[in-house]
């Protein structure tokens, strides 16, 4: 489970940086990858509690960290 976490957290992070550069969002690098990676912890810790998964936990983290990435920043962009 500790290495799970730790994959987690830099595929987050490179999907982060990946949509950043891919011009996908327009919230800056830094900004970016910490919203990945919080969706990402967030789906990891739920998943690991209640038992969902979409699959490997790779997949779990690059959907987790697409899903962030489109729901927070257009909730609080006009």
């Amino acid at each position: 489970m500790f290495f799970t976490f730790f994959g987690t957290v830099i595929i987050a992070g490179i999907i982060g940086y990946a949509s950043e550069r891919s011009k996908f969002t327009h919230n800056g690098i830094i900004p970016s990858i910490i919203i990945c990676v919080g969706g990402a912890f967030l789906f990891f810790l739920v998943g690991r509690m209640f038992g969902i998964s979409f699959g490997s936990a790779g997949l779990d983290a690059i959907i987790s960290s697409i899903g962030a990435l489109l729901i927070v920043p257009t909730h609080f962009r006009r």
